[in-house]
């Protein structure tokens, strides 16, 4: 018998992880020593810019009363511990009493592509229902590579997707938007990320070899998970 404990809420608001949290107090979450950060990470004010995400994220579901907010992230730094990047995010925003009550974590994703469908599989396992509405936060210079290419790629209507994008760190900005062309790119030949050095990113971002449970929780849309071709899939998707 399946248990939907937010049975009811139609619109998914999805903020993207970026690092592990690993203070003890998050009461210095605006820190960058209290998260764990890859060497292109270690920039005066990058922690501001996940606090940004978080509260971006949290004040669009406060405006939408039918919205779940998922953190989207998975336990991607060996360094970091079995933390993971959504239970980092959802443990800062809890600790300023941000709508816990319609916030929780999927907590396996290991690049941007999973985020998106493992976040639509999550609502749906919570929810009993696919999203009719999603709102996705992250950095402005992936606004192209989630909505162009991501949506697109899971056939995710337009006119019901949004998107809010945050500036990256001022230090880190050029090298940000020169690195997204190439990721971009590498999307374009494989839009599901399922091969090449896509792939390969996302052996190296599952240091613990966590078993992923989808689609267990979205029957509907199994194929989605093992679907691995150049071109996107052909058929009607629950949401279309």
């Amino acid at each position: 018998m399946e248990n939907h404990p937010f049975a009811g809420l139609t619109s998914l608001v999805m903020v993207a992880g970026h690092a592990v949290y690993t203070s003890r107090i998050c009461a210095k979450a605006n820190e960058e020593s209290s998260w764990f950060l890859e060497p292109y990470q270690r920039n005066s004010g990058q922690a501001a810019t996940f606090l940004e995400h978080i509260h971006r994220g949290v004040e669009a579901a406060s405006r939408d009363n039918q919205s779940l907010l998922l953190f989207s992230g998975g336990e991607t730094r060996k360094e970091a511990g079995p933390r993971s990047e959504a239970q980092s995010y959802w443990s800062v925003a809890d600790a300023n009493d941000c709508v816990r009550d319609r916030a929780v974590t999927e907590e396996y994703a290991r690049d941007s592509f999973e985020n998106l469908l493992f976040s639509i599989c999550r609502f749906r396992e919570l929810t009993g229902q696919y999203p009719q509405n999603i709102t996705v936060v992250s950095y402005h210079f992936k606004q192209h590579r989630f909505v162009a290419l991501h949506r697109a790629a899971l056939k995710f209507p337009r006119e019901r997707f949004a998107y809010l994008g945050t500036l990256p760190a001022i230090s880190t900005a050029a090298a940000a938007a020169r690195g997204e062309l190439f990721v971009q790119e590498q999307f374009r030949k494989d839009p599901y990320g399922c091969i090449g050095q896509l792939r390969k990113k996302r052996i190296k971002r599952d240091p613990f070899a966590r078993l992923i449970p989808y689609p267990a929780g979205c029957p509907e849309i199994a194929d989605l998970f093992t679907y691995c071709g150049s071109s996107v899939i052909s058929r009607r998707l629950p949401w279309n």
